[in-house]
């Protein structure tokens, strides 16, 4: 669908406000119909600033699509295309599991943010969120923060993830850093009978702002942590604060070293077929989006006996912070929520064992349920 979408969107304008993919499916939104497609796929730019950005909203059945905007270097469009694409579904289960009434959607800049960021790109961006008309709320994810969102806000009135100033949440990797953290110890219940990670080796990949973060609670909780991070200053940072932590040499070696846990927190696709080979831990936990590199993983990680805890579901504090902000941001409101994904966390790997199916199969099951009864409740009819 990738490709054919993208065939069609060059057939016309490159760039521009799109028409909505697959816009002749019967019902775009049911997401338990197997493959629905994304309601709307939208091409942005504005050559002065240099804004190339593509916005993906996935499905709106429980409620406008909240999901972050990505500024990354992708080699082509059709990266960037396939990223979003996949991104945006993915924000979709998390919103649902996450228990917000939310639909999923993301976007992502293309171009080396170091270089292409200002203020004049951020504020053309924020016209193309604002012509959607509430159908997209945008917030931080890769490349971009909350001074940023600042920026576009003062185009439009659909960010969240803004600066504490100015009324907002601040840097949602706090959350996100704690739901992950909230997950492992649902894992560890499951796999050891205890929720203590202490003594537990657990190895991050990608020490950035929610990485960071994770390996603060670990060693708060007695773990011992190794890392490993592309940004050697980015690792030493962490070492900076732990002098304990152990800085792996390259990929390979913290994935086939003597982990209990394996923590991906940088791009996706971290699970191949030859990380899962090579691993020896028992959970996965992390907190990237889109973890597994292609359908079947999560089969192979089942017959290896490692626990996958699925990434949109413990990953999900962050959203969970900054869909705090359309209520009035309140911490504790929002920390107390990120909580409940200890809980659903337990849920799902109960329901998996159980049902022998994967973990991501259970997930993804718990979420279609939760949003194909919201959109049946919400086709009753009320009066306007």
């Amino acid at each position: 669908m990738t490709n054919v979408f993208g065939a069609a969107a060059r057939s016309g304008a490159t760039w521009g406000i799109s028409a909505a993919l697959d816009p002749g499916a019967a019902d775009p939104q049911d997401i338990s119909a197997g493959n629905p497609g994304h309601e709307q796929v939208v091409f942005c730019q504005d050559a002065p600033t240099g804004l190339q950005a593509i916005i993906a909203i996935y499905s709106t059945a429980l409620g406008p699509a909240l999901g972050g905007t990505r500024f990354y270097p992708y080699p082509s469009e059709d990266a960037a295309l396939a990223d979003v694409l996949n991104l945006s579904r993915a924000m979709t289960y998390k919103n649902a599991l996450a228990g917000l009434d939310l639909g999923g959607g993301k976007a992502v800049i293309i171009g080396d943010p170091a270089r292409l960021k200002s203020e004049a790109l951020l504020r053309a961006y924020g016209r193309f969120v604002q012509s959607l008309g509430g159908r997209y709320i945008t917030a931080c994810d890769i490349g971009t923060y909350s001074d940023d969102m600042d920026i576009i806000a003062r185009e439009s009135t659909f960010v969240t993830g803004r600066t504490v100033p100015n009324g907002g949440a601040g840097d949602s990797s706090v959350l996100t850093a704690f739901g992950v953290f909230q997950g492992m110890r649902a894992a560890a219940e499951h796999v050891w009978g205890g929720t203590s990670l202490a003594g537990r080796t657990a190895g991050i990949e990608g020490v950035g702002k929610v990485g960071s973060r994770l390996a603060d609670h670990l060693i708060e909780d007695g773990a011992q942590v190794v890392i490993y991070d592309v940004n050697a200053a980015a690792a030493e940072r962490v070492r900076a604060r732990h002098p304990e932590v152990i800085i792996a040499a390259d990929r390979d070696e913290l994935v086939s070293g003597r982990l209990d846990i394996y923590s991906p927190c940088a791009l996706g696709g971290a699970l191949d077929d030859d990380t899962v080979t090579a691993l020896q831990a028992k959970i996965i936990c992390g907190g990237a989006n889109n973890q597994l590199a292609h359908p079947g993983v999560e089969k192979l990680l089942a017959d290896r006996g490692i626990v996958y805890a699925p990434d949109y579901l413990v990953n999900s504090g962050g959203v969970i912070q900054v869909a705090d902000e359309l209520d009035g941001f309140n911490f504790d409101r929002a920390k107390a929520r990120a909580e409940k994904i200890f809980g659903t966390t337990r849920a799902i790997l109960a329901i998996a064992n159980e049902e022998g199916m994967p973990p991501a199969v259970a997930a993804d099951r718990l979420a279609e349920r939760r949003i194909a009864e919201v959109r049946r409740l919400r086709g009753i009819w009320l009066r306007g």
